[in-house]
């Protein structure tokens, strides 16, 4: 078992916000909310604010709650002396009186975070006709559950890769453990699609099999690559056997990235993923067991290491052989986005492949006609381009190499079909799959064009590594389901918030694999998101770590988009009759900045007679969500909508999406934080007000809501799901939300409405006229 880790005021407040508390003898409920909130844009840490409010249950009254109903708190000492002040000011019965048997046998008393349908009991039915609400018993009670609360948020909404704590790690191979994977030579399977041969599979599975003398329930099995860490394992028993004691333990320059002084760690780099041991059923017992793990192709080979002393105090006992895929450095898992001009596809890859081993290009065309090939560029980059660790130490692995083709002068609508390949000094071509995309329509185009956006999607394990669903539970459904349904995407925007790799850079490679059945069909729009490019003292708006170091450079660098500066990743895209103008919530969107000029720019110079659909996205919440944790700091960050309503308004958007919170939400056609309409399912005629979409459940761990529902909230579930939007023509449209698990719709309105109920003069949207004299 691991123990209850130390707990984090800020952990309990993102991941169980809400307790609520029964007094009996009133029948009632209080709820007490934590809110997260960050009123000071560069704060490192954020405030937490202790909200209390009546909650009225079927047979009861609110309660009359004292002041003060919202403070601050800033530790679990301040958390529970400010609740026990606020439940003891409600009149609790006194000592030695029975609540109400009536009102007991409804309700029973409890103190209960819940997060999604989940909560916890704390008192049994027979103890809340009794239950006496003194400041002890609270305080008692309240402690626990936060306990309890911290323990969870330890294991869910963190990287679980972080969770191992390999810097602490200590070798003592055990010549009676042992751990045997197979097979050895993985991806040796070729395929045919149609008359071109794929060299090869990118994915495999793998039988691993181990024993250990003394097994346990904390007892884990970590793939590393590339295999050969343990060879420094090996040099450093050696050298304590012929005396060398200063060598039983790296230095702190073994491992780069680390900072202190004296001996570092034994291990470097934390495992690409994990198993714990006694996922094997018989272990226990035996100390015998066999687990399964899925590979995908990473550019080199691996080995599989047993740990006893669970995630917190790491001791390597025994290591497997080693073994690789057939051609680790294969092209593998394309990846399309629109370029900067409509009639511009772009292709981008990884390999193992530098520009001096072998010559990158796409081969495609149209069927029925020549193939050509086009050159791509390559980059990557190295320790030094990051800005912190995890990633430039335990996170750190070889990122290979990215390529980048660009396809142009497509026709619109075309179907064309391409595959990746290297060319090597011999003449020979390693190739990649085979695959096919549908050039995007020229801008104004009338035909059927279908668009899918969320965001904070992660990725999870089909294998069940790293404690599968704990972090990113949704994420695989989202994957398979749009999928399922790709012949009816025409274009993908994931919203921020991507691989939630967060410092640990081989995730970036189980994300693309992850979601190659999508991008090798589609482009696939990304934008920047916390957990791409938080970093204190890197140019971000915001001050946090939430990037683990990476700071942006790997999204910028694994995933192309047409911005005019990477490091400034807003962007504009036309398809068809859609502009989308990409904001980047990472960097400041404030009137006078240079980001605040471009999105004035990009709502402004779209012919609406041609494009007539104005979609605004951005990662954080810049107009509206009653997410918790934007509660009490005005339902989006702090002067966001001050800064951006006029704009939304003056240039007609009707639609804002966001991510961040991991729930779906949708508002009224809103203007200055009051509704513009009272239609719910149909809109029409004059434009007056945008529409404001939370659509940040792709595949995290899930976000509550405020107790109460502002009058701008129209629809809002906690919950996986997507947006997708099917313009029909220049006049019509339907908007579905859809949940990941079954794909249907819960969510749905239609738009139609004529050119000139764009021009219609609206408030704060009203063009100059001269008068007619």
């Amino acid at each position: 078992m691991e123990s209850i880790p130390h707990v984090n005021i800020h952990k309990i407040a993102r991941q169980h916000p809400k307790f609520r508390w029964h007094i009996p003898k009133h029948n009632s409920i209080i709820d007490l909310h934590l809110s997260f909130t960050s009123r000071a844009r560069r704060d490192s840490r954020p405030e937490i604010f202790l909200i209390a409010s009546p909650f009225q249950t079927n047979s009861g009254t609110p309660l009359s709650l004292p002041a003060p109903r919202a403070a601050r708190v800033n530790s679990l000492f301040g958390l529970v002396s400010l609740a026990i002040a606020i439940i003891s000011r409600a009149k609790a019965p006194p000592r030695g009186v029975a609540a109400d048997k009536k009102a007991s046998s409804r309700e029973a008393a409890r103190c209960c975070p819940f997060h999604g349908s989940g909560s916890l009991e704390l008192a049994s039915k027979r103890e809340a006709d009794t239950i006496m609400l003194g400041p002890q018993v609270v305080a008692a009670r309240l402690a626990v559950v936060l306990l309890l609360a911290a323990a969870a948020a330890g294991h869910g909404g963190v990287q679980p890769l972080s969770r191992i704590a390999i810097h602490r790690a200590r070798v003592a191979l055990d010549a009676s453990a042992a751990v045997r994977a197979s097979p050895a030579l993985l991806g040796t399977k070729k395929r045919s699609l149609t008359t071109l041969s794929v060299q090869g599979e990118d994915t495999a599975w793998v039988s691993v099999d181990f024993v250990a003398p003394h097994p346990s329930g904390d007892d884990w099995i970590g793939i590393f690559s590339p295999s050969n860490f343990k060879i420094h394992f090996l040099m450093m028993l050696w050298d304590n056997l012929t005396g060398n004691v200063a060598a039983l333990s790296c230095s702190s320059s073994t491992c780069p990235g680390s900072h202190g002084s004296g001996l570092g760690p034994v291990i470097c780099s934390a495992p690409i993923k994990y198993q714990f041991a006694n996922y094997s059923s018989d272990y226990g017992k035996s100390g015998k067991g066999t687990l399964k793990f899925q590979l995908i192709n990473q550019r080199q080979d691996f080995s599989f290491a047993l740990f006893t002393g669970g995630l917190s105090n790491p001791k390597l006992i025994a290591v497997s052989n080693a073994m690789a895929f057939a051609n680790p450095k294969a092209p593998v898992y394309p990846r399309l986005a629109q370029g900067k001009s409509w009639n511009e596809m772009t292709v981008t890859w990884t390999s193992g492949y530098d520009i001096t081993e072998a010559y990158p290009f796409v081969e495609w065309g149209m069927k029925w006609r020549p193939a050509v090939r086009t050159a791509a560029g390559t980059v990557t980059f190295d320790r030094e381009s990051i800005c912190g660790e995890p990633a430039r130490s335990v996170g750190w692995r070889d990122p290979g190499f990215i390529h980048t083709a660009f396809l142009t002068d497509l026709w619109p609508n075309k179907e064309y079909y391409y595959k990746i390949g290297h060319m090597l000094p011999d003449g020979n071509v390693t190739w990649g799959k085979f695959s096919s995309f549908r050039a995007p329509p020229y801008p104004g185009q009338k035909s059927l064009q279908r668009v899918v956006i969320f965001g904070d999607m992660g990725k999870a394990e089909r294998d069940g590594s790293n404690e599968y669903s704990n972090y990113q539970p949704g994420s695989l459904n989202t994957t398979d389901t749009l999928i399922k349904d790709l012949d009816n995407i025409d274009i993908v925007f994931h919203i921020g918030d991507i691989s939630y790799a967060n410092g640990y850079i081989s995730q970036w490679d189980q994300f693309t694999q992850q979601v190659e059945g999508i991008t090798s069909r589609v482009p696939y729009m990304i934008a920047s998101g916390n957990h791409e490019r938080d970093w204190p003292n890197s140019g971000s708006f915001f001050n946090g770590t939430d990037s683990g170091g990476e700071c942006g450079v790997l999204a910028e660098t694994m995933y192309y988009t047409p911005t005019e500066n990477r490091a400034n990743y807003w962007y504009s895209t036309d398809y068809g009759m859609f502009r989308f103008c990409v904001a980047d919530s990472e960097h400041d969107w404030r009137e006078g900045t240079e980001q605040y000029k471009f999105i004035e720019n990009c709502l402004a110079t779209v012919d609406r007679k041609k494009q007539p659909w104005l979609i605004f996205i951005a990662h954080r919440v810049l107009g509206y969500s009653s997410g918790f944790f934007y509660g009490v700091d005005g339902f989006a960050e702090p002067t966001s909508r001050q800064s951006l309503q006029k704009l939304w308004q003056k240039y007609r958007v009707d639609m804002a999406f966001y991510g961040h919170v991991h729930n779906y939400e949708r508002t009224c056609p809103v203007y200055e934080e009051k509704c513009t309409s009272s239609e719910k399912s149909h809109y029409s005629g004059t434009m007056n007000g945008t529409i404001h979409v939370v659509v940040g459940g792709g595949g995290s761990h899930l976000s509550n809501f405020t107790t109460e529902v502002p009058a701008w909230s129209i629809y809002r579930e906690m919950d996986y799901g997507f947006v997708k939007l099917t313009a029909f023509n220049y006049s019509s449209l339907l908007y579905e939300y859809k949940r990941s698990s079954d794909g249907m719709v819960y969510d749905s309105f239609t738009v139609n409405r004529e050119y000139r109920d764009v021009l219609a003069c609206v408030k704060d949207s009203c063009p100059p006229t001269i008068p007619v004299t």
